[in-house]
């Protein structure tokens, strides 16, 4: 069940977003695999409104924290507080306690701000006063920045980015796209016919199930492969780290999960190098070199042998 109802959740979505089904997919992907996702891209293109109809598809909390410079981790975390009435101290919980959480423009935050969702990301949990706080299960962070506007703003540190399993952009629609979404408005807003289609019990069905999909011994190594080109490219001067290498495997398997297979092939993988890997790089800036990190993984891609075996086709 819990596959059908995460497709209906996908439905959903693409009903509001149109022509970003790749990108919507790639998100699904990320939340079933456990992870999160960084999404970059100039103001108005849909970031946030992909995680309110994502929160908006599940029975599920959600909770949107707008990222400013005077935000304080107390803030995001939550802090501990005197009971006048009882005369003991309680912990207030921060909006970090929810199942969805929208971070939007993160990189507004100071760095001591951004690093109060290290733990949370990665532990799922909240460490304050010497005591642990357990985060639910399904915690699932989508962190918006700008990418143009500089001003005012914090770049995320290498820590930081390496806790995002994908690092996408909605980009901008065609102009087929483009009417399309003004004649979906012309009576209303799509968001308000937006139902619940599934629950966080759905999220943890698929999670467990994901994890079943096989992935052959030679697609391993091809993951092993792609990886260790990143760290040995002449224009890297750190490649992706064994968590990107993780990464990269469970996204496989949560988009062959997701297309409905029992098994892993190199395409999936292919299709999710970039968004798992690019931001994980730490260029050199050679004197006159502009290429991204997105362009190193390609060009690693293109380098690579990629198995043929029949991977239970």
């Amino acid at each position: 069940m819990g596959r059908e109802n995460i497709l209906a959740v996908e439905e959903n979505i693409n009903r509001v977003l149109i022509g970003r089904e790749k990108c919507v997919r790639k998100v699904l992907a990320a939340l079933i695999a456990g992870g999160h996702v960084l999404l970059e891209d100039v103001p108005g293109t849909g970031k946030t409104t992909l995680a309110r109809v994502l929160a908006a598809s599940f029975r599920a909390s959600f909770s949107r924290i707008q990222f400013t410079p005077d935000l304080l981790p107390s803030d995001v975390t939550g802090l501990t507080v005197l009971n006048r009435k009882s005369g003991e101290f309680e912990f207030r919980k921060g909006p970090v306690f929810t199942d969805i959480l929208l971070a939007d423009e993160i990189n507004r935050a100071t760095p001591r701000t951004q690093a109060g969702l290290l733990e949370c990301m990665e532990e799922r949990q909240v460490t304050t006063d010497g005591v642990s706080r357990k985060l639910p299960a399904t915690f699932f962070v989508i962190a918006t920045q700008n990418p143009v506007e500089t001003s005012g703003t914090f770049p995320l540190p290498e820590a930081q980015l390496d806790r995002f399993m994908m690092k996408l952009s909605l980009g901008l629609p065609d102009l087929y796209e483009e009417t399309q979404i003004m004649r979906s408005r012309l009576k209303g807003d799509p968001m308000a016919q937006i139902t619940p289609c599934a629950s966080p019990e759905d999220i943890a069905a698929a999670q467990k199930e994901m994890k079943t999909v096989e992935i052959a011994p030679e697609l391993i190594k091809y993951i092993a492969k792609i990886v260790g080109a990143t760290r040995e490219h002449p224009d890297t001067a750190s490649g992706a780290s064994p968590r990107g290498t993780l990464m990269l495997m469970r996204a496989s398997q949560a988009m062959a999960y997701l297309d409905g297979r029992a098994y892993v092939i190199p395409e999936d993988i292919k299709a999710l190098a970039e968004p798992v890997l690019a931001h994980r790089l730490l260029l050199l800036g050679n004197y006159g070199s502009i290429r991204s990190g997105n362009e190193i993984v390609r060009d690693i891609l293109r380098g690579i042998t990629v198995p043929t075996e029949n991977f239970g086709r």
